[in-house]
């Protein structure tokens, strides 16, 4: 018997180490223009979204319409056996195709304001499914739609049975042609030529006429139905919507307010976060993005155009004046300046998988934030830094007000966003961590060189234990080309599961995977 405590016997979890750096491919593309070819402005893809599953893939254009796509790789065809028979080497990455698309929004045209309303749609997100069919809330400036998609059995028209002999003996001039053994989805034009010009009703009818014969095929097609429209809860324009885990209700995020939804309830909302002041004039800052907690159905976040983070808990009141936590990061003592509110505003916030973390994407950089420590980001990203000299031009041209929103891997090591010239940035999060991708929305994503070879500066602060990482490339690119600031990237998911990427590059869907 050895003399060991019980604190001996107690096992020391290892350091979790940094995972090895991504090499990224390229997986698809759909909707490639060719060279010179130009991009109509409604085909410009404006939101992008992954279902929970990573099955279906959804976007949305700003010409109001809602493409899915669904998964055909090898994922979930064949025994286990076989797909262990095979070898192992082949890369196994998700492979997507078109599934349907259907029109969300309409241009609308508001008489009370003499406001027009862009069919654009500005967030996609999916709900549960259910008996098969896919569930999806889109949204553009006011209206909010739930969609429902389904396959449905196509139903033919096998036989009319008129009895044409009858029809020949009491009116003149009646044909005997024969109505075709099947006809799809209706009546063709053929038919009722015969109905009208060649058949004559006698009076009490044709004692032989019975219904046409209405058969169900195997053929199926997809059915996309708006089950409810939920609007005119928004004065401003809606930045956000997200789901709740729940499954019963959602939120929808405009400038000054935040409304909760009842899935099943259309005409009345409830209004849990209003920020507007009663003088206008009194306005300091607004909503920029909203997001539900993945897995506490009482926590939702919120982010506003000071750089701020809010916490809030629908179980303290009905009106969550209030918030539980502050997440902001103070700024040193003389490095304000006139751009400084600017490039502090979120564009985008997105909760961890494991509902831990925040990220939010600012103009300059990507921040992860933790919410048990409200001190300031666990780490920080430079994404835009090379362009702090150039703030100035990019306030003329009104680049400087561009929002890029952002994401995480489903395993929570990893975060990206979008940049300029069709460019968009990975970084590792985890400590310790040097990975600093950099890969452009095209068929060859290193075109550019984009990897950087250099180790990125670490930057420890005792309040906030921030890492700053990729401030090292203060050229325009690794390169030194300079950015397209007519070109960008403003939206792009990560699978859920896996390490893949889709992102948008105008009318174009790109895909990647590591």
């Amino acid at each position: 018997m050895n003399g060991t405590s019980a604190e001996d016997g107690v096992r020391q979890a290892p350091p979790m180490h940094p995972p090895p750096q991504l090499e990224w491919k390229f997986s698809q593309v759909f909707g490639e223009r060719m060279a010179g070819e130009e991009v109509q402005e409604v085909d410009i893809i404006s939101a992008i979204e992954f279902d929970k599953s990573g099955d279906h893939l959804a976007t949305g254009d700003r010409g109001g319409r809602v493409v899915l796509f669904e998964r055909i790789d090898a994922r979930n065809h064949g025994s286990r056996k076989d797909q262990e028979r095979q070898d192992s080497s082949l890369s196994r990455h998700p492979e997507f195709r078109y599934k349907t698309e259907f029109q969300s929004h309409e241009p609308e045209f508001d008489y009370l304001k003499s406001l027009e309303i862009e069919e654009k749609i500005n967030k996609i997100r999916w709900c549960q499914t259910a008996n098969g069919s896919l569930f999806l809330l889109s949204t553009n400036d006011k209206t909010i739609k739930y969609w429902k998609v389904q396959e449905k059995k196509v139903k033919r028209i096998s036989e009319m049975n008129i009895d044409a002999s009858h029809a020949a003996g009491n009116c003149s001039g009646a044909s005997s042609r024969s109505l075709g053994p099947c006809l799809p989805n209706g009546y063709s034009g053929r038919i009722l030529n015969y109905l009208s010009n060649d058949l004559c009703i006698p009076p009490g009818g044709f004692p032989s006429l019975r219904l046409p014969v209405v058969v169900t095929s195997q053929e199926t097609s997809l059915v996309s139905r708006c089950q409810r429209i939920y609007a005119h809860a928004h004065d401003y324009h809606i930045n956000s919507i997200s789901n709740n885990s729940d499954g019963e209700t959602f939120i929808s995020a405009d400038d000054l307010r935040i409304n909760l939804w009842n899935l099943e309830i259309s005409n009345q909302s409830f209004n849990i976060v209003d920020v507007k002041p009663a003088n206008m004039e009194d306005l300091t800052e607004v909503i920029t993005s909203a997001e539900f907690h993945p897995t506490h159905c009482n926590m939702l976040a919120y982010s506003s155009s000071k750089g701020s983070i809010r916490l809030i808990d629908l179980r303290q009141s009905a009106l969550c004046d209030s918030y539980s936590k502050l997440f902001e990061e103070h700024e040193a003592s003389g490095s304000r300046s006139f751009f400084t509110e600017i490039i502090a505003s979120i564009a985008d916030i997105k909760f961890g998988k494991d509902g831990r973390h925040i990220l939010s994407r600012d103009y300059m950089t990507l921040k992860l934030w933790d919410i048990n420590m409200d001190s300031g980001p666990v780490a920080t990203f430079q994404v835009h830094e090379h362009l702090r000299p150039k703030l100035c031009d990019l306030y003329e041209n009104d680049s400087i007000f561009d929002k890029f929103e952002c994401c995480l891997s489903g395993d929570g090591l990893r975060v990206a966003t979008g940049s300029y010239s069709n460019l968009f940035r990975v970084f590792g999060c985890l400590p310790g961590s040097k990975e600093t991708t950099t890969l452009e929305a095209s068929k060859n994503p290193m075109r550019q060189q984009a990897q950087n070879p250099s180790r990125p500066s670490r930057c420890l602060s005792s309040l906030t234990r921030a890492v700053r990482r990729g401030a090292e490339n203060q050229g325009v690119d690794a390169n030194g080309n300079s950015l397209d600031f007519t070109i960008k990237l403003p939206h792009l998911a990560w699978h859920p599961t896996e390490n893949s990427i889709a992102c948008a590059a105008a009318n174009s869907l790109y895909m990647y995977y590591a």
